[in-house]
C-alpha cells in the first residue's frame, strides 16, 4: 500500500499543532494507520540589529529571532483519507507539502 508523507513546517507552534491535531482525526475517522507526528529540529533565524541608527553612542544591539516548527506525518495513502486531507483550512503562515511513497 501506497504511504503520503507529509511535512508541516510554520512559525506558529500552536497553528501546526492545530493541523497536526486535523490529521489525526482523519486517520481516526477513515481507519487508516498513522505515524506521527514526528517533531523536527526547529530552526532559529537570529538577526543581530544596531539600535542606534547613525552610529554614534555606544554599540548596543538588539537580536531578534525567527522559529520555524517542523513536523512529519506518514499515513496510508486511502483515497478517502487523501480527499479529506486535501479539504483541510491550513492557517496562512503553515506550510504543508504531500508526497506519495511506494
Amino acid at each position: 500500500m501506497q504511504k503520503a508523507r507529509i511535512r508541516l513546517s510554520g512559525t506558529d507552534f500552536q497553528q501546526v499543532e492545530m493541523v497536526c491535531e486535523r490529521i489525526r482525526e482523519i486517520a481516526e475517522r477513515t481507519g487508516v494507520n498513522l505515524a506521527g507526528p514526528i517533531p523536527l529540529p526547529t530552526k532559529r533565524m537570529i538577526v543581530p540589529i544596531r539600535k542606534s541608527p547613525d552610529g554614534e553612542g555606544t554599540a548596543t544591539w538588539d537580536r531578534w529571532q525567527m522559529r520555524v516548527h517542523k513536523r512529519l506525518i506518514d499515513l496510508d495513502a486511502d483515497e478517502r483519507a487523501l480527499r479529506q486531507l486535501m479539504r483541510i483550512q491550513v492557517p496562512k503562515g503553515i506550510g504543508i507539502e504531500i508526497v506519495l511513497e511506494n
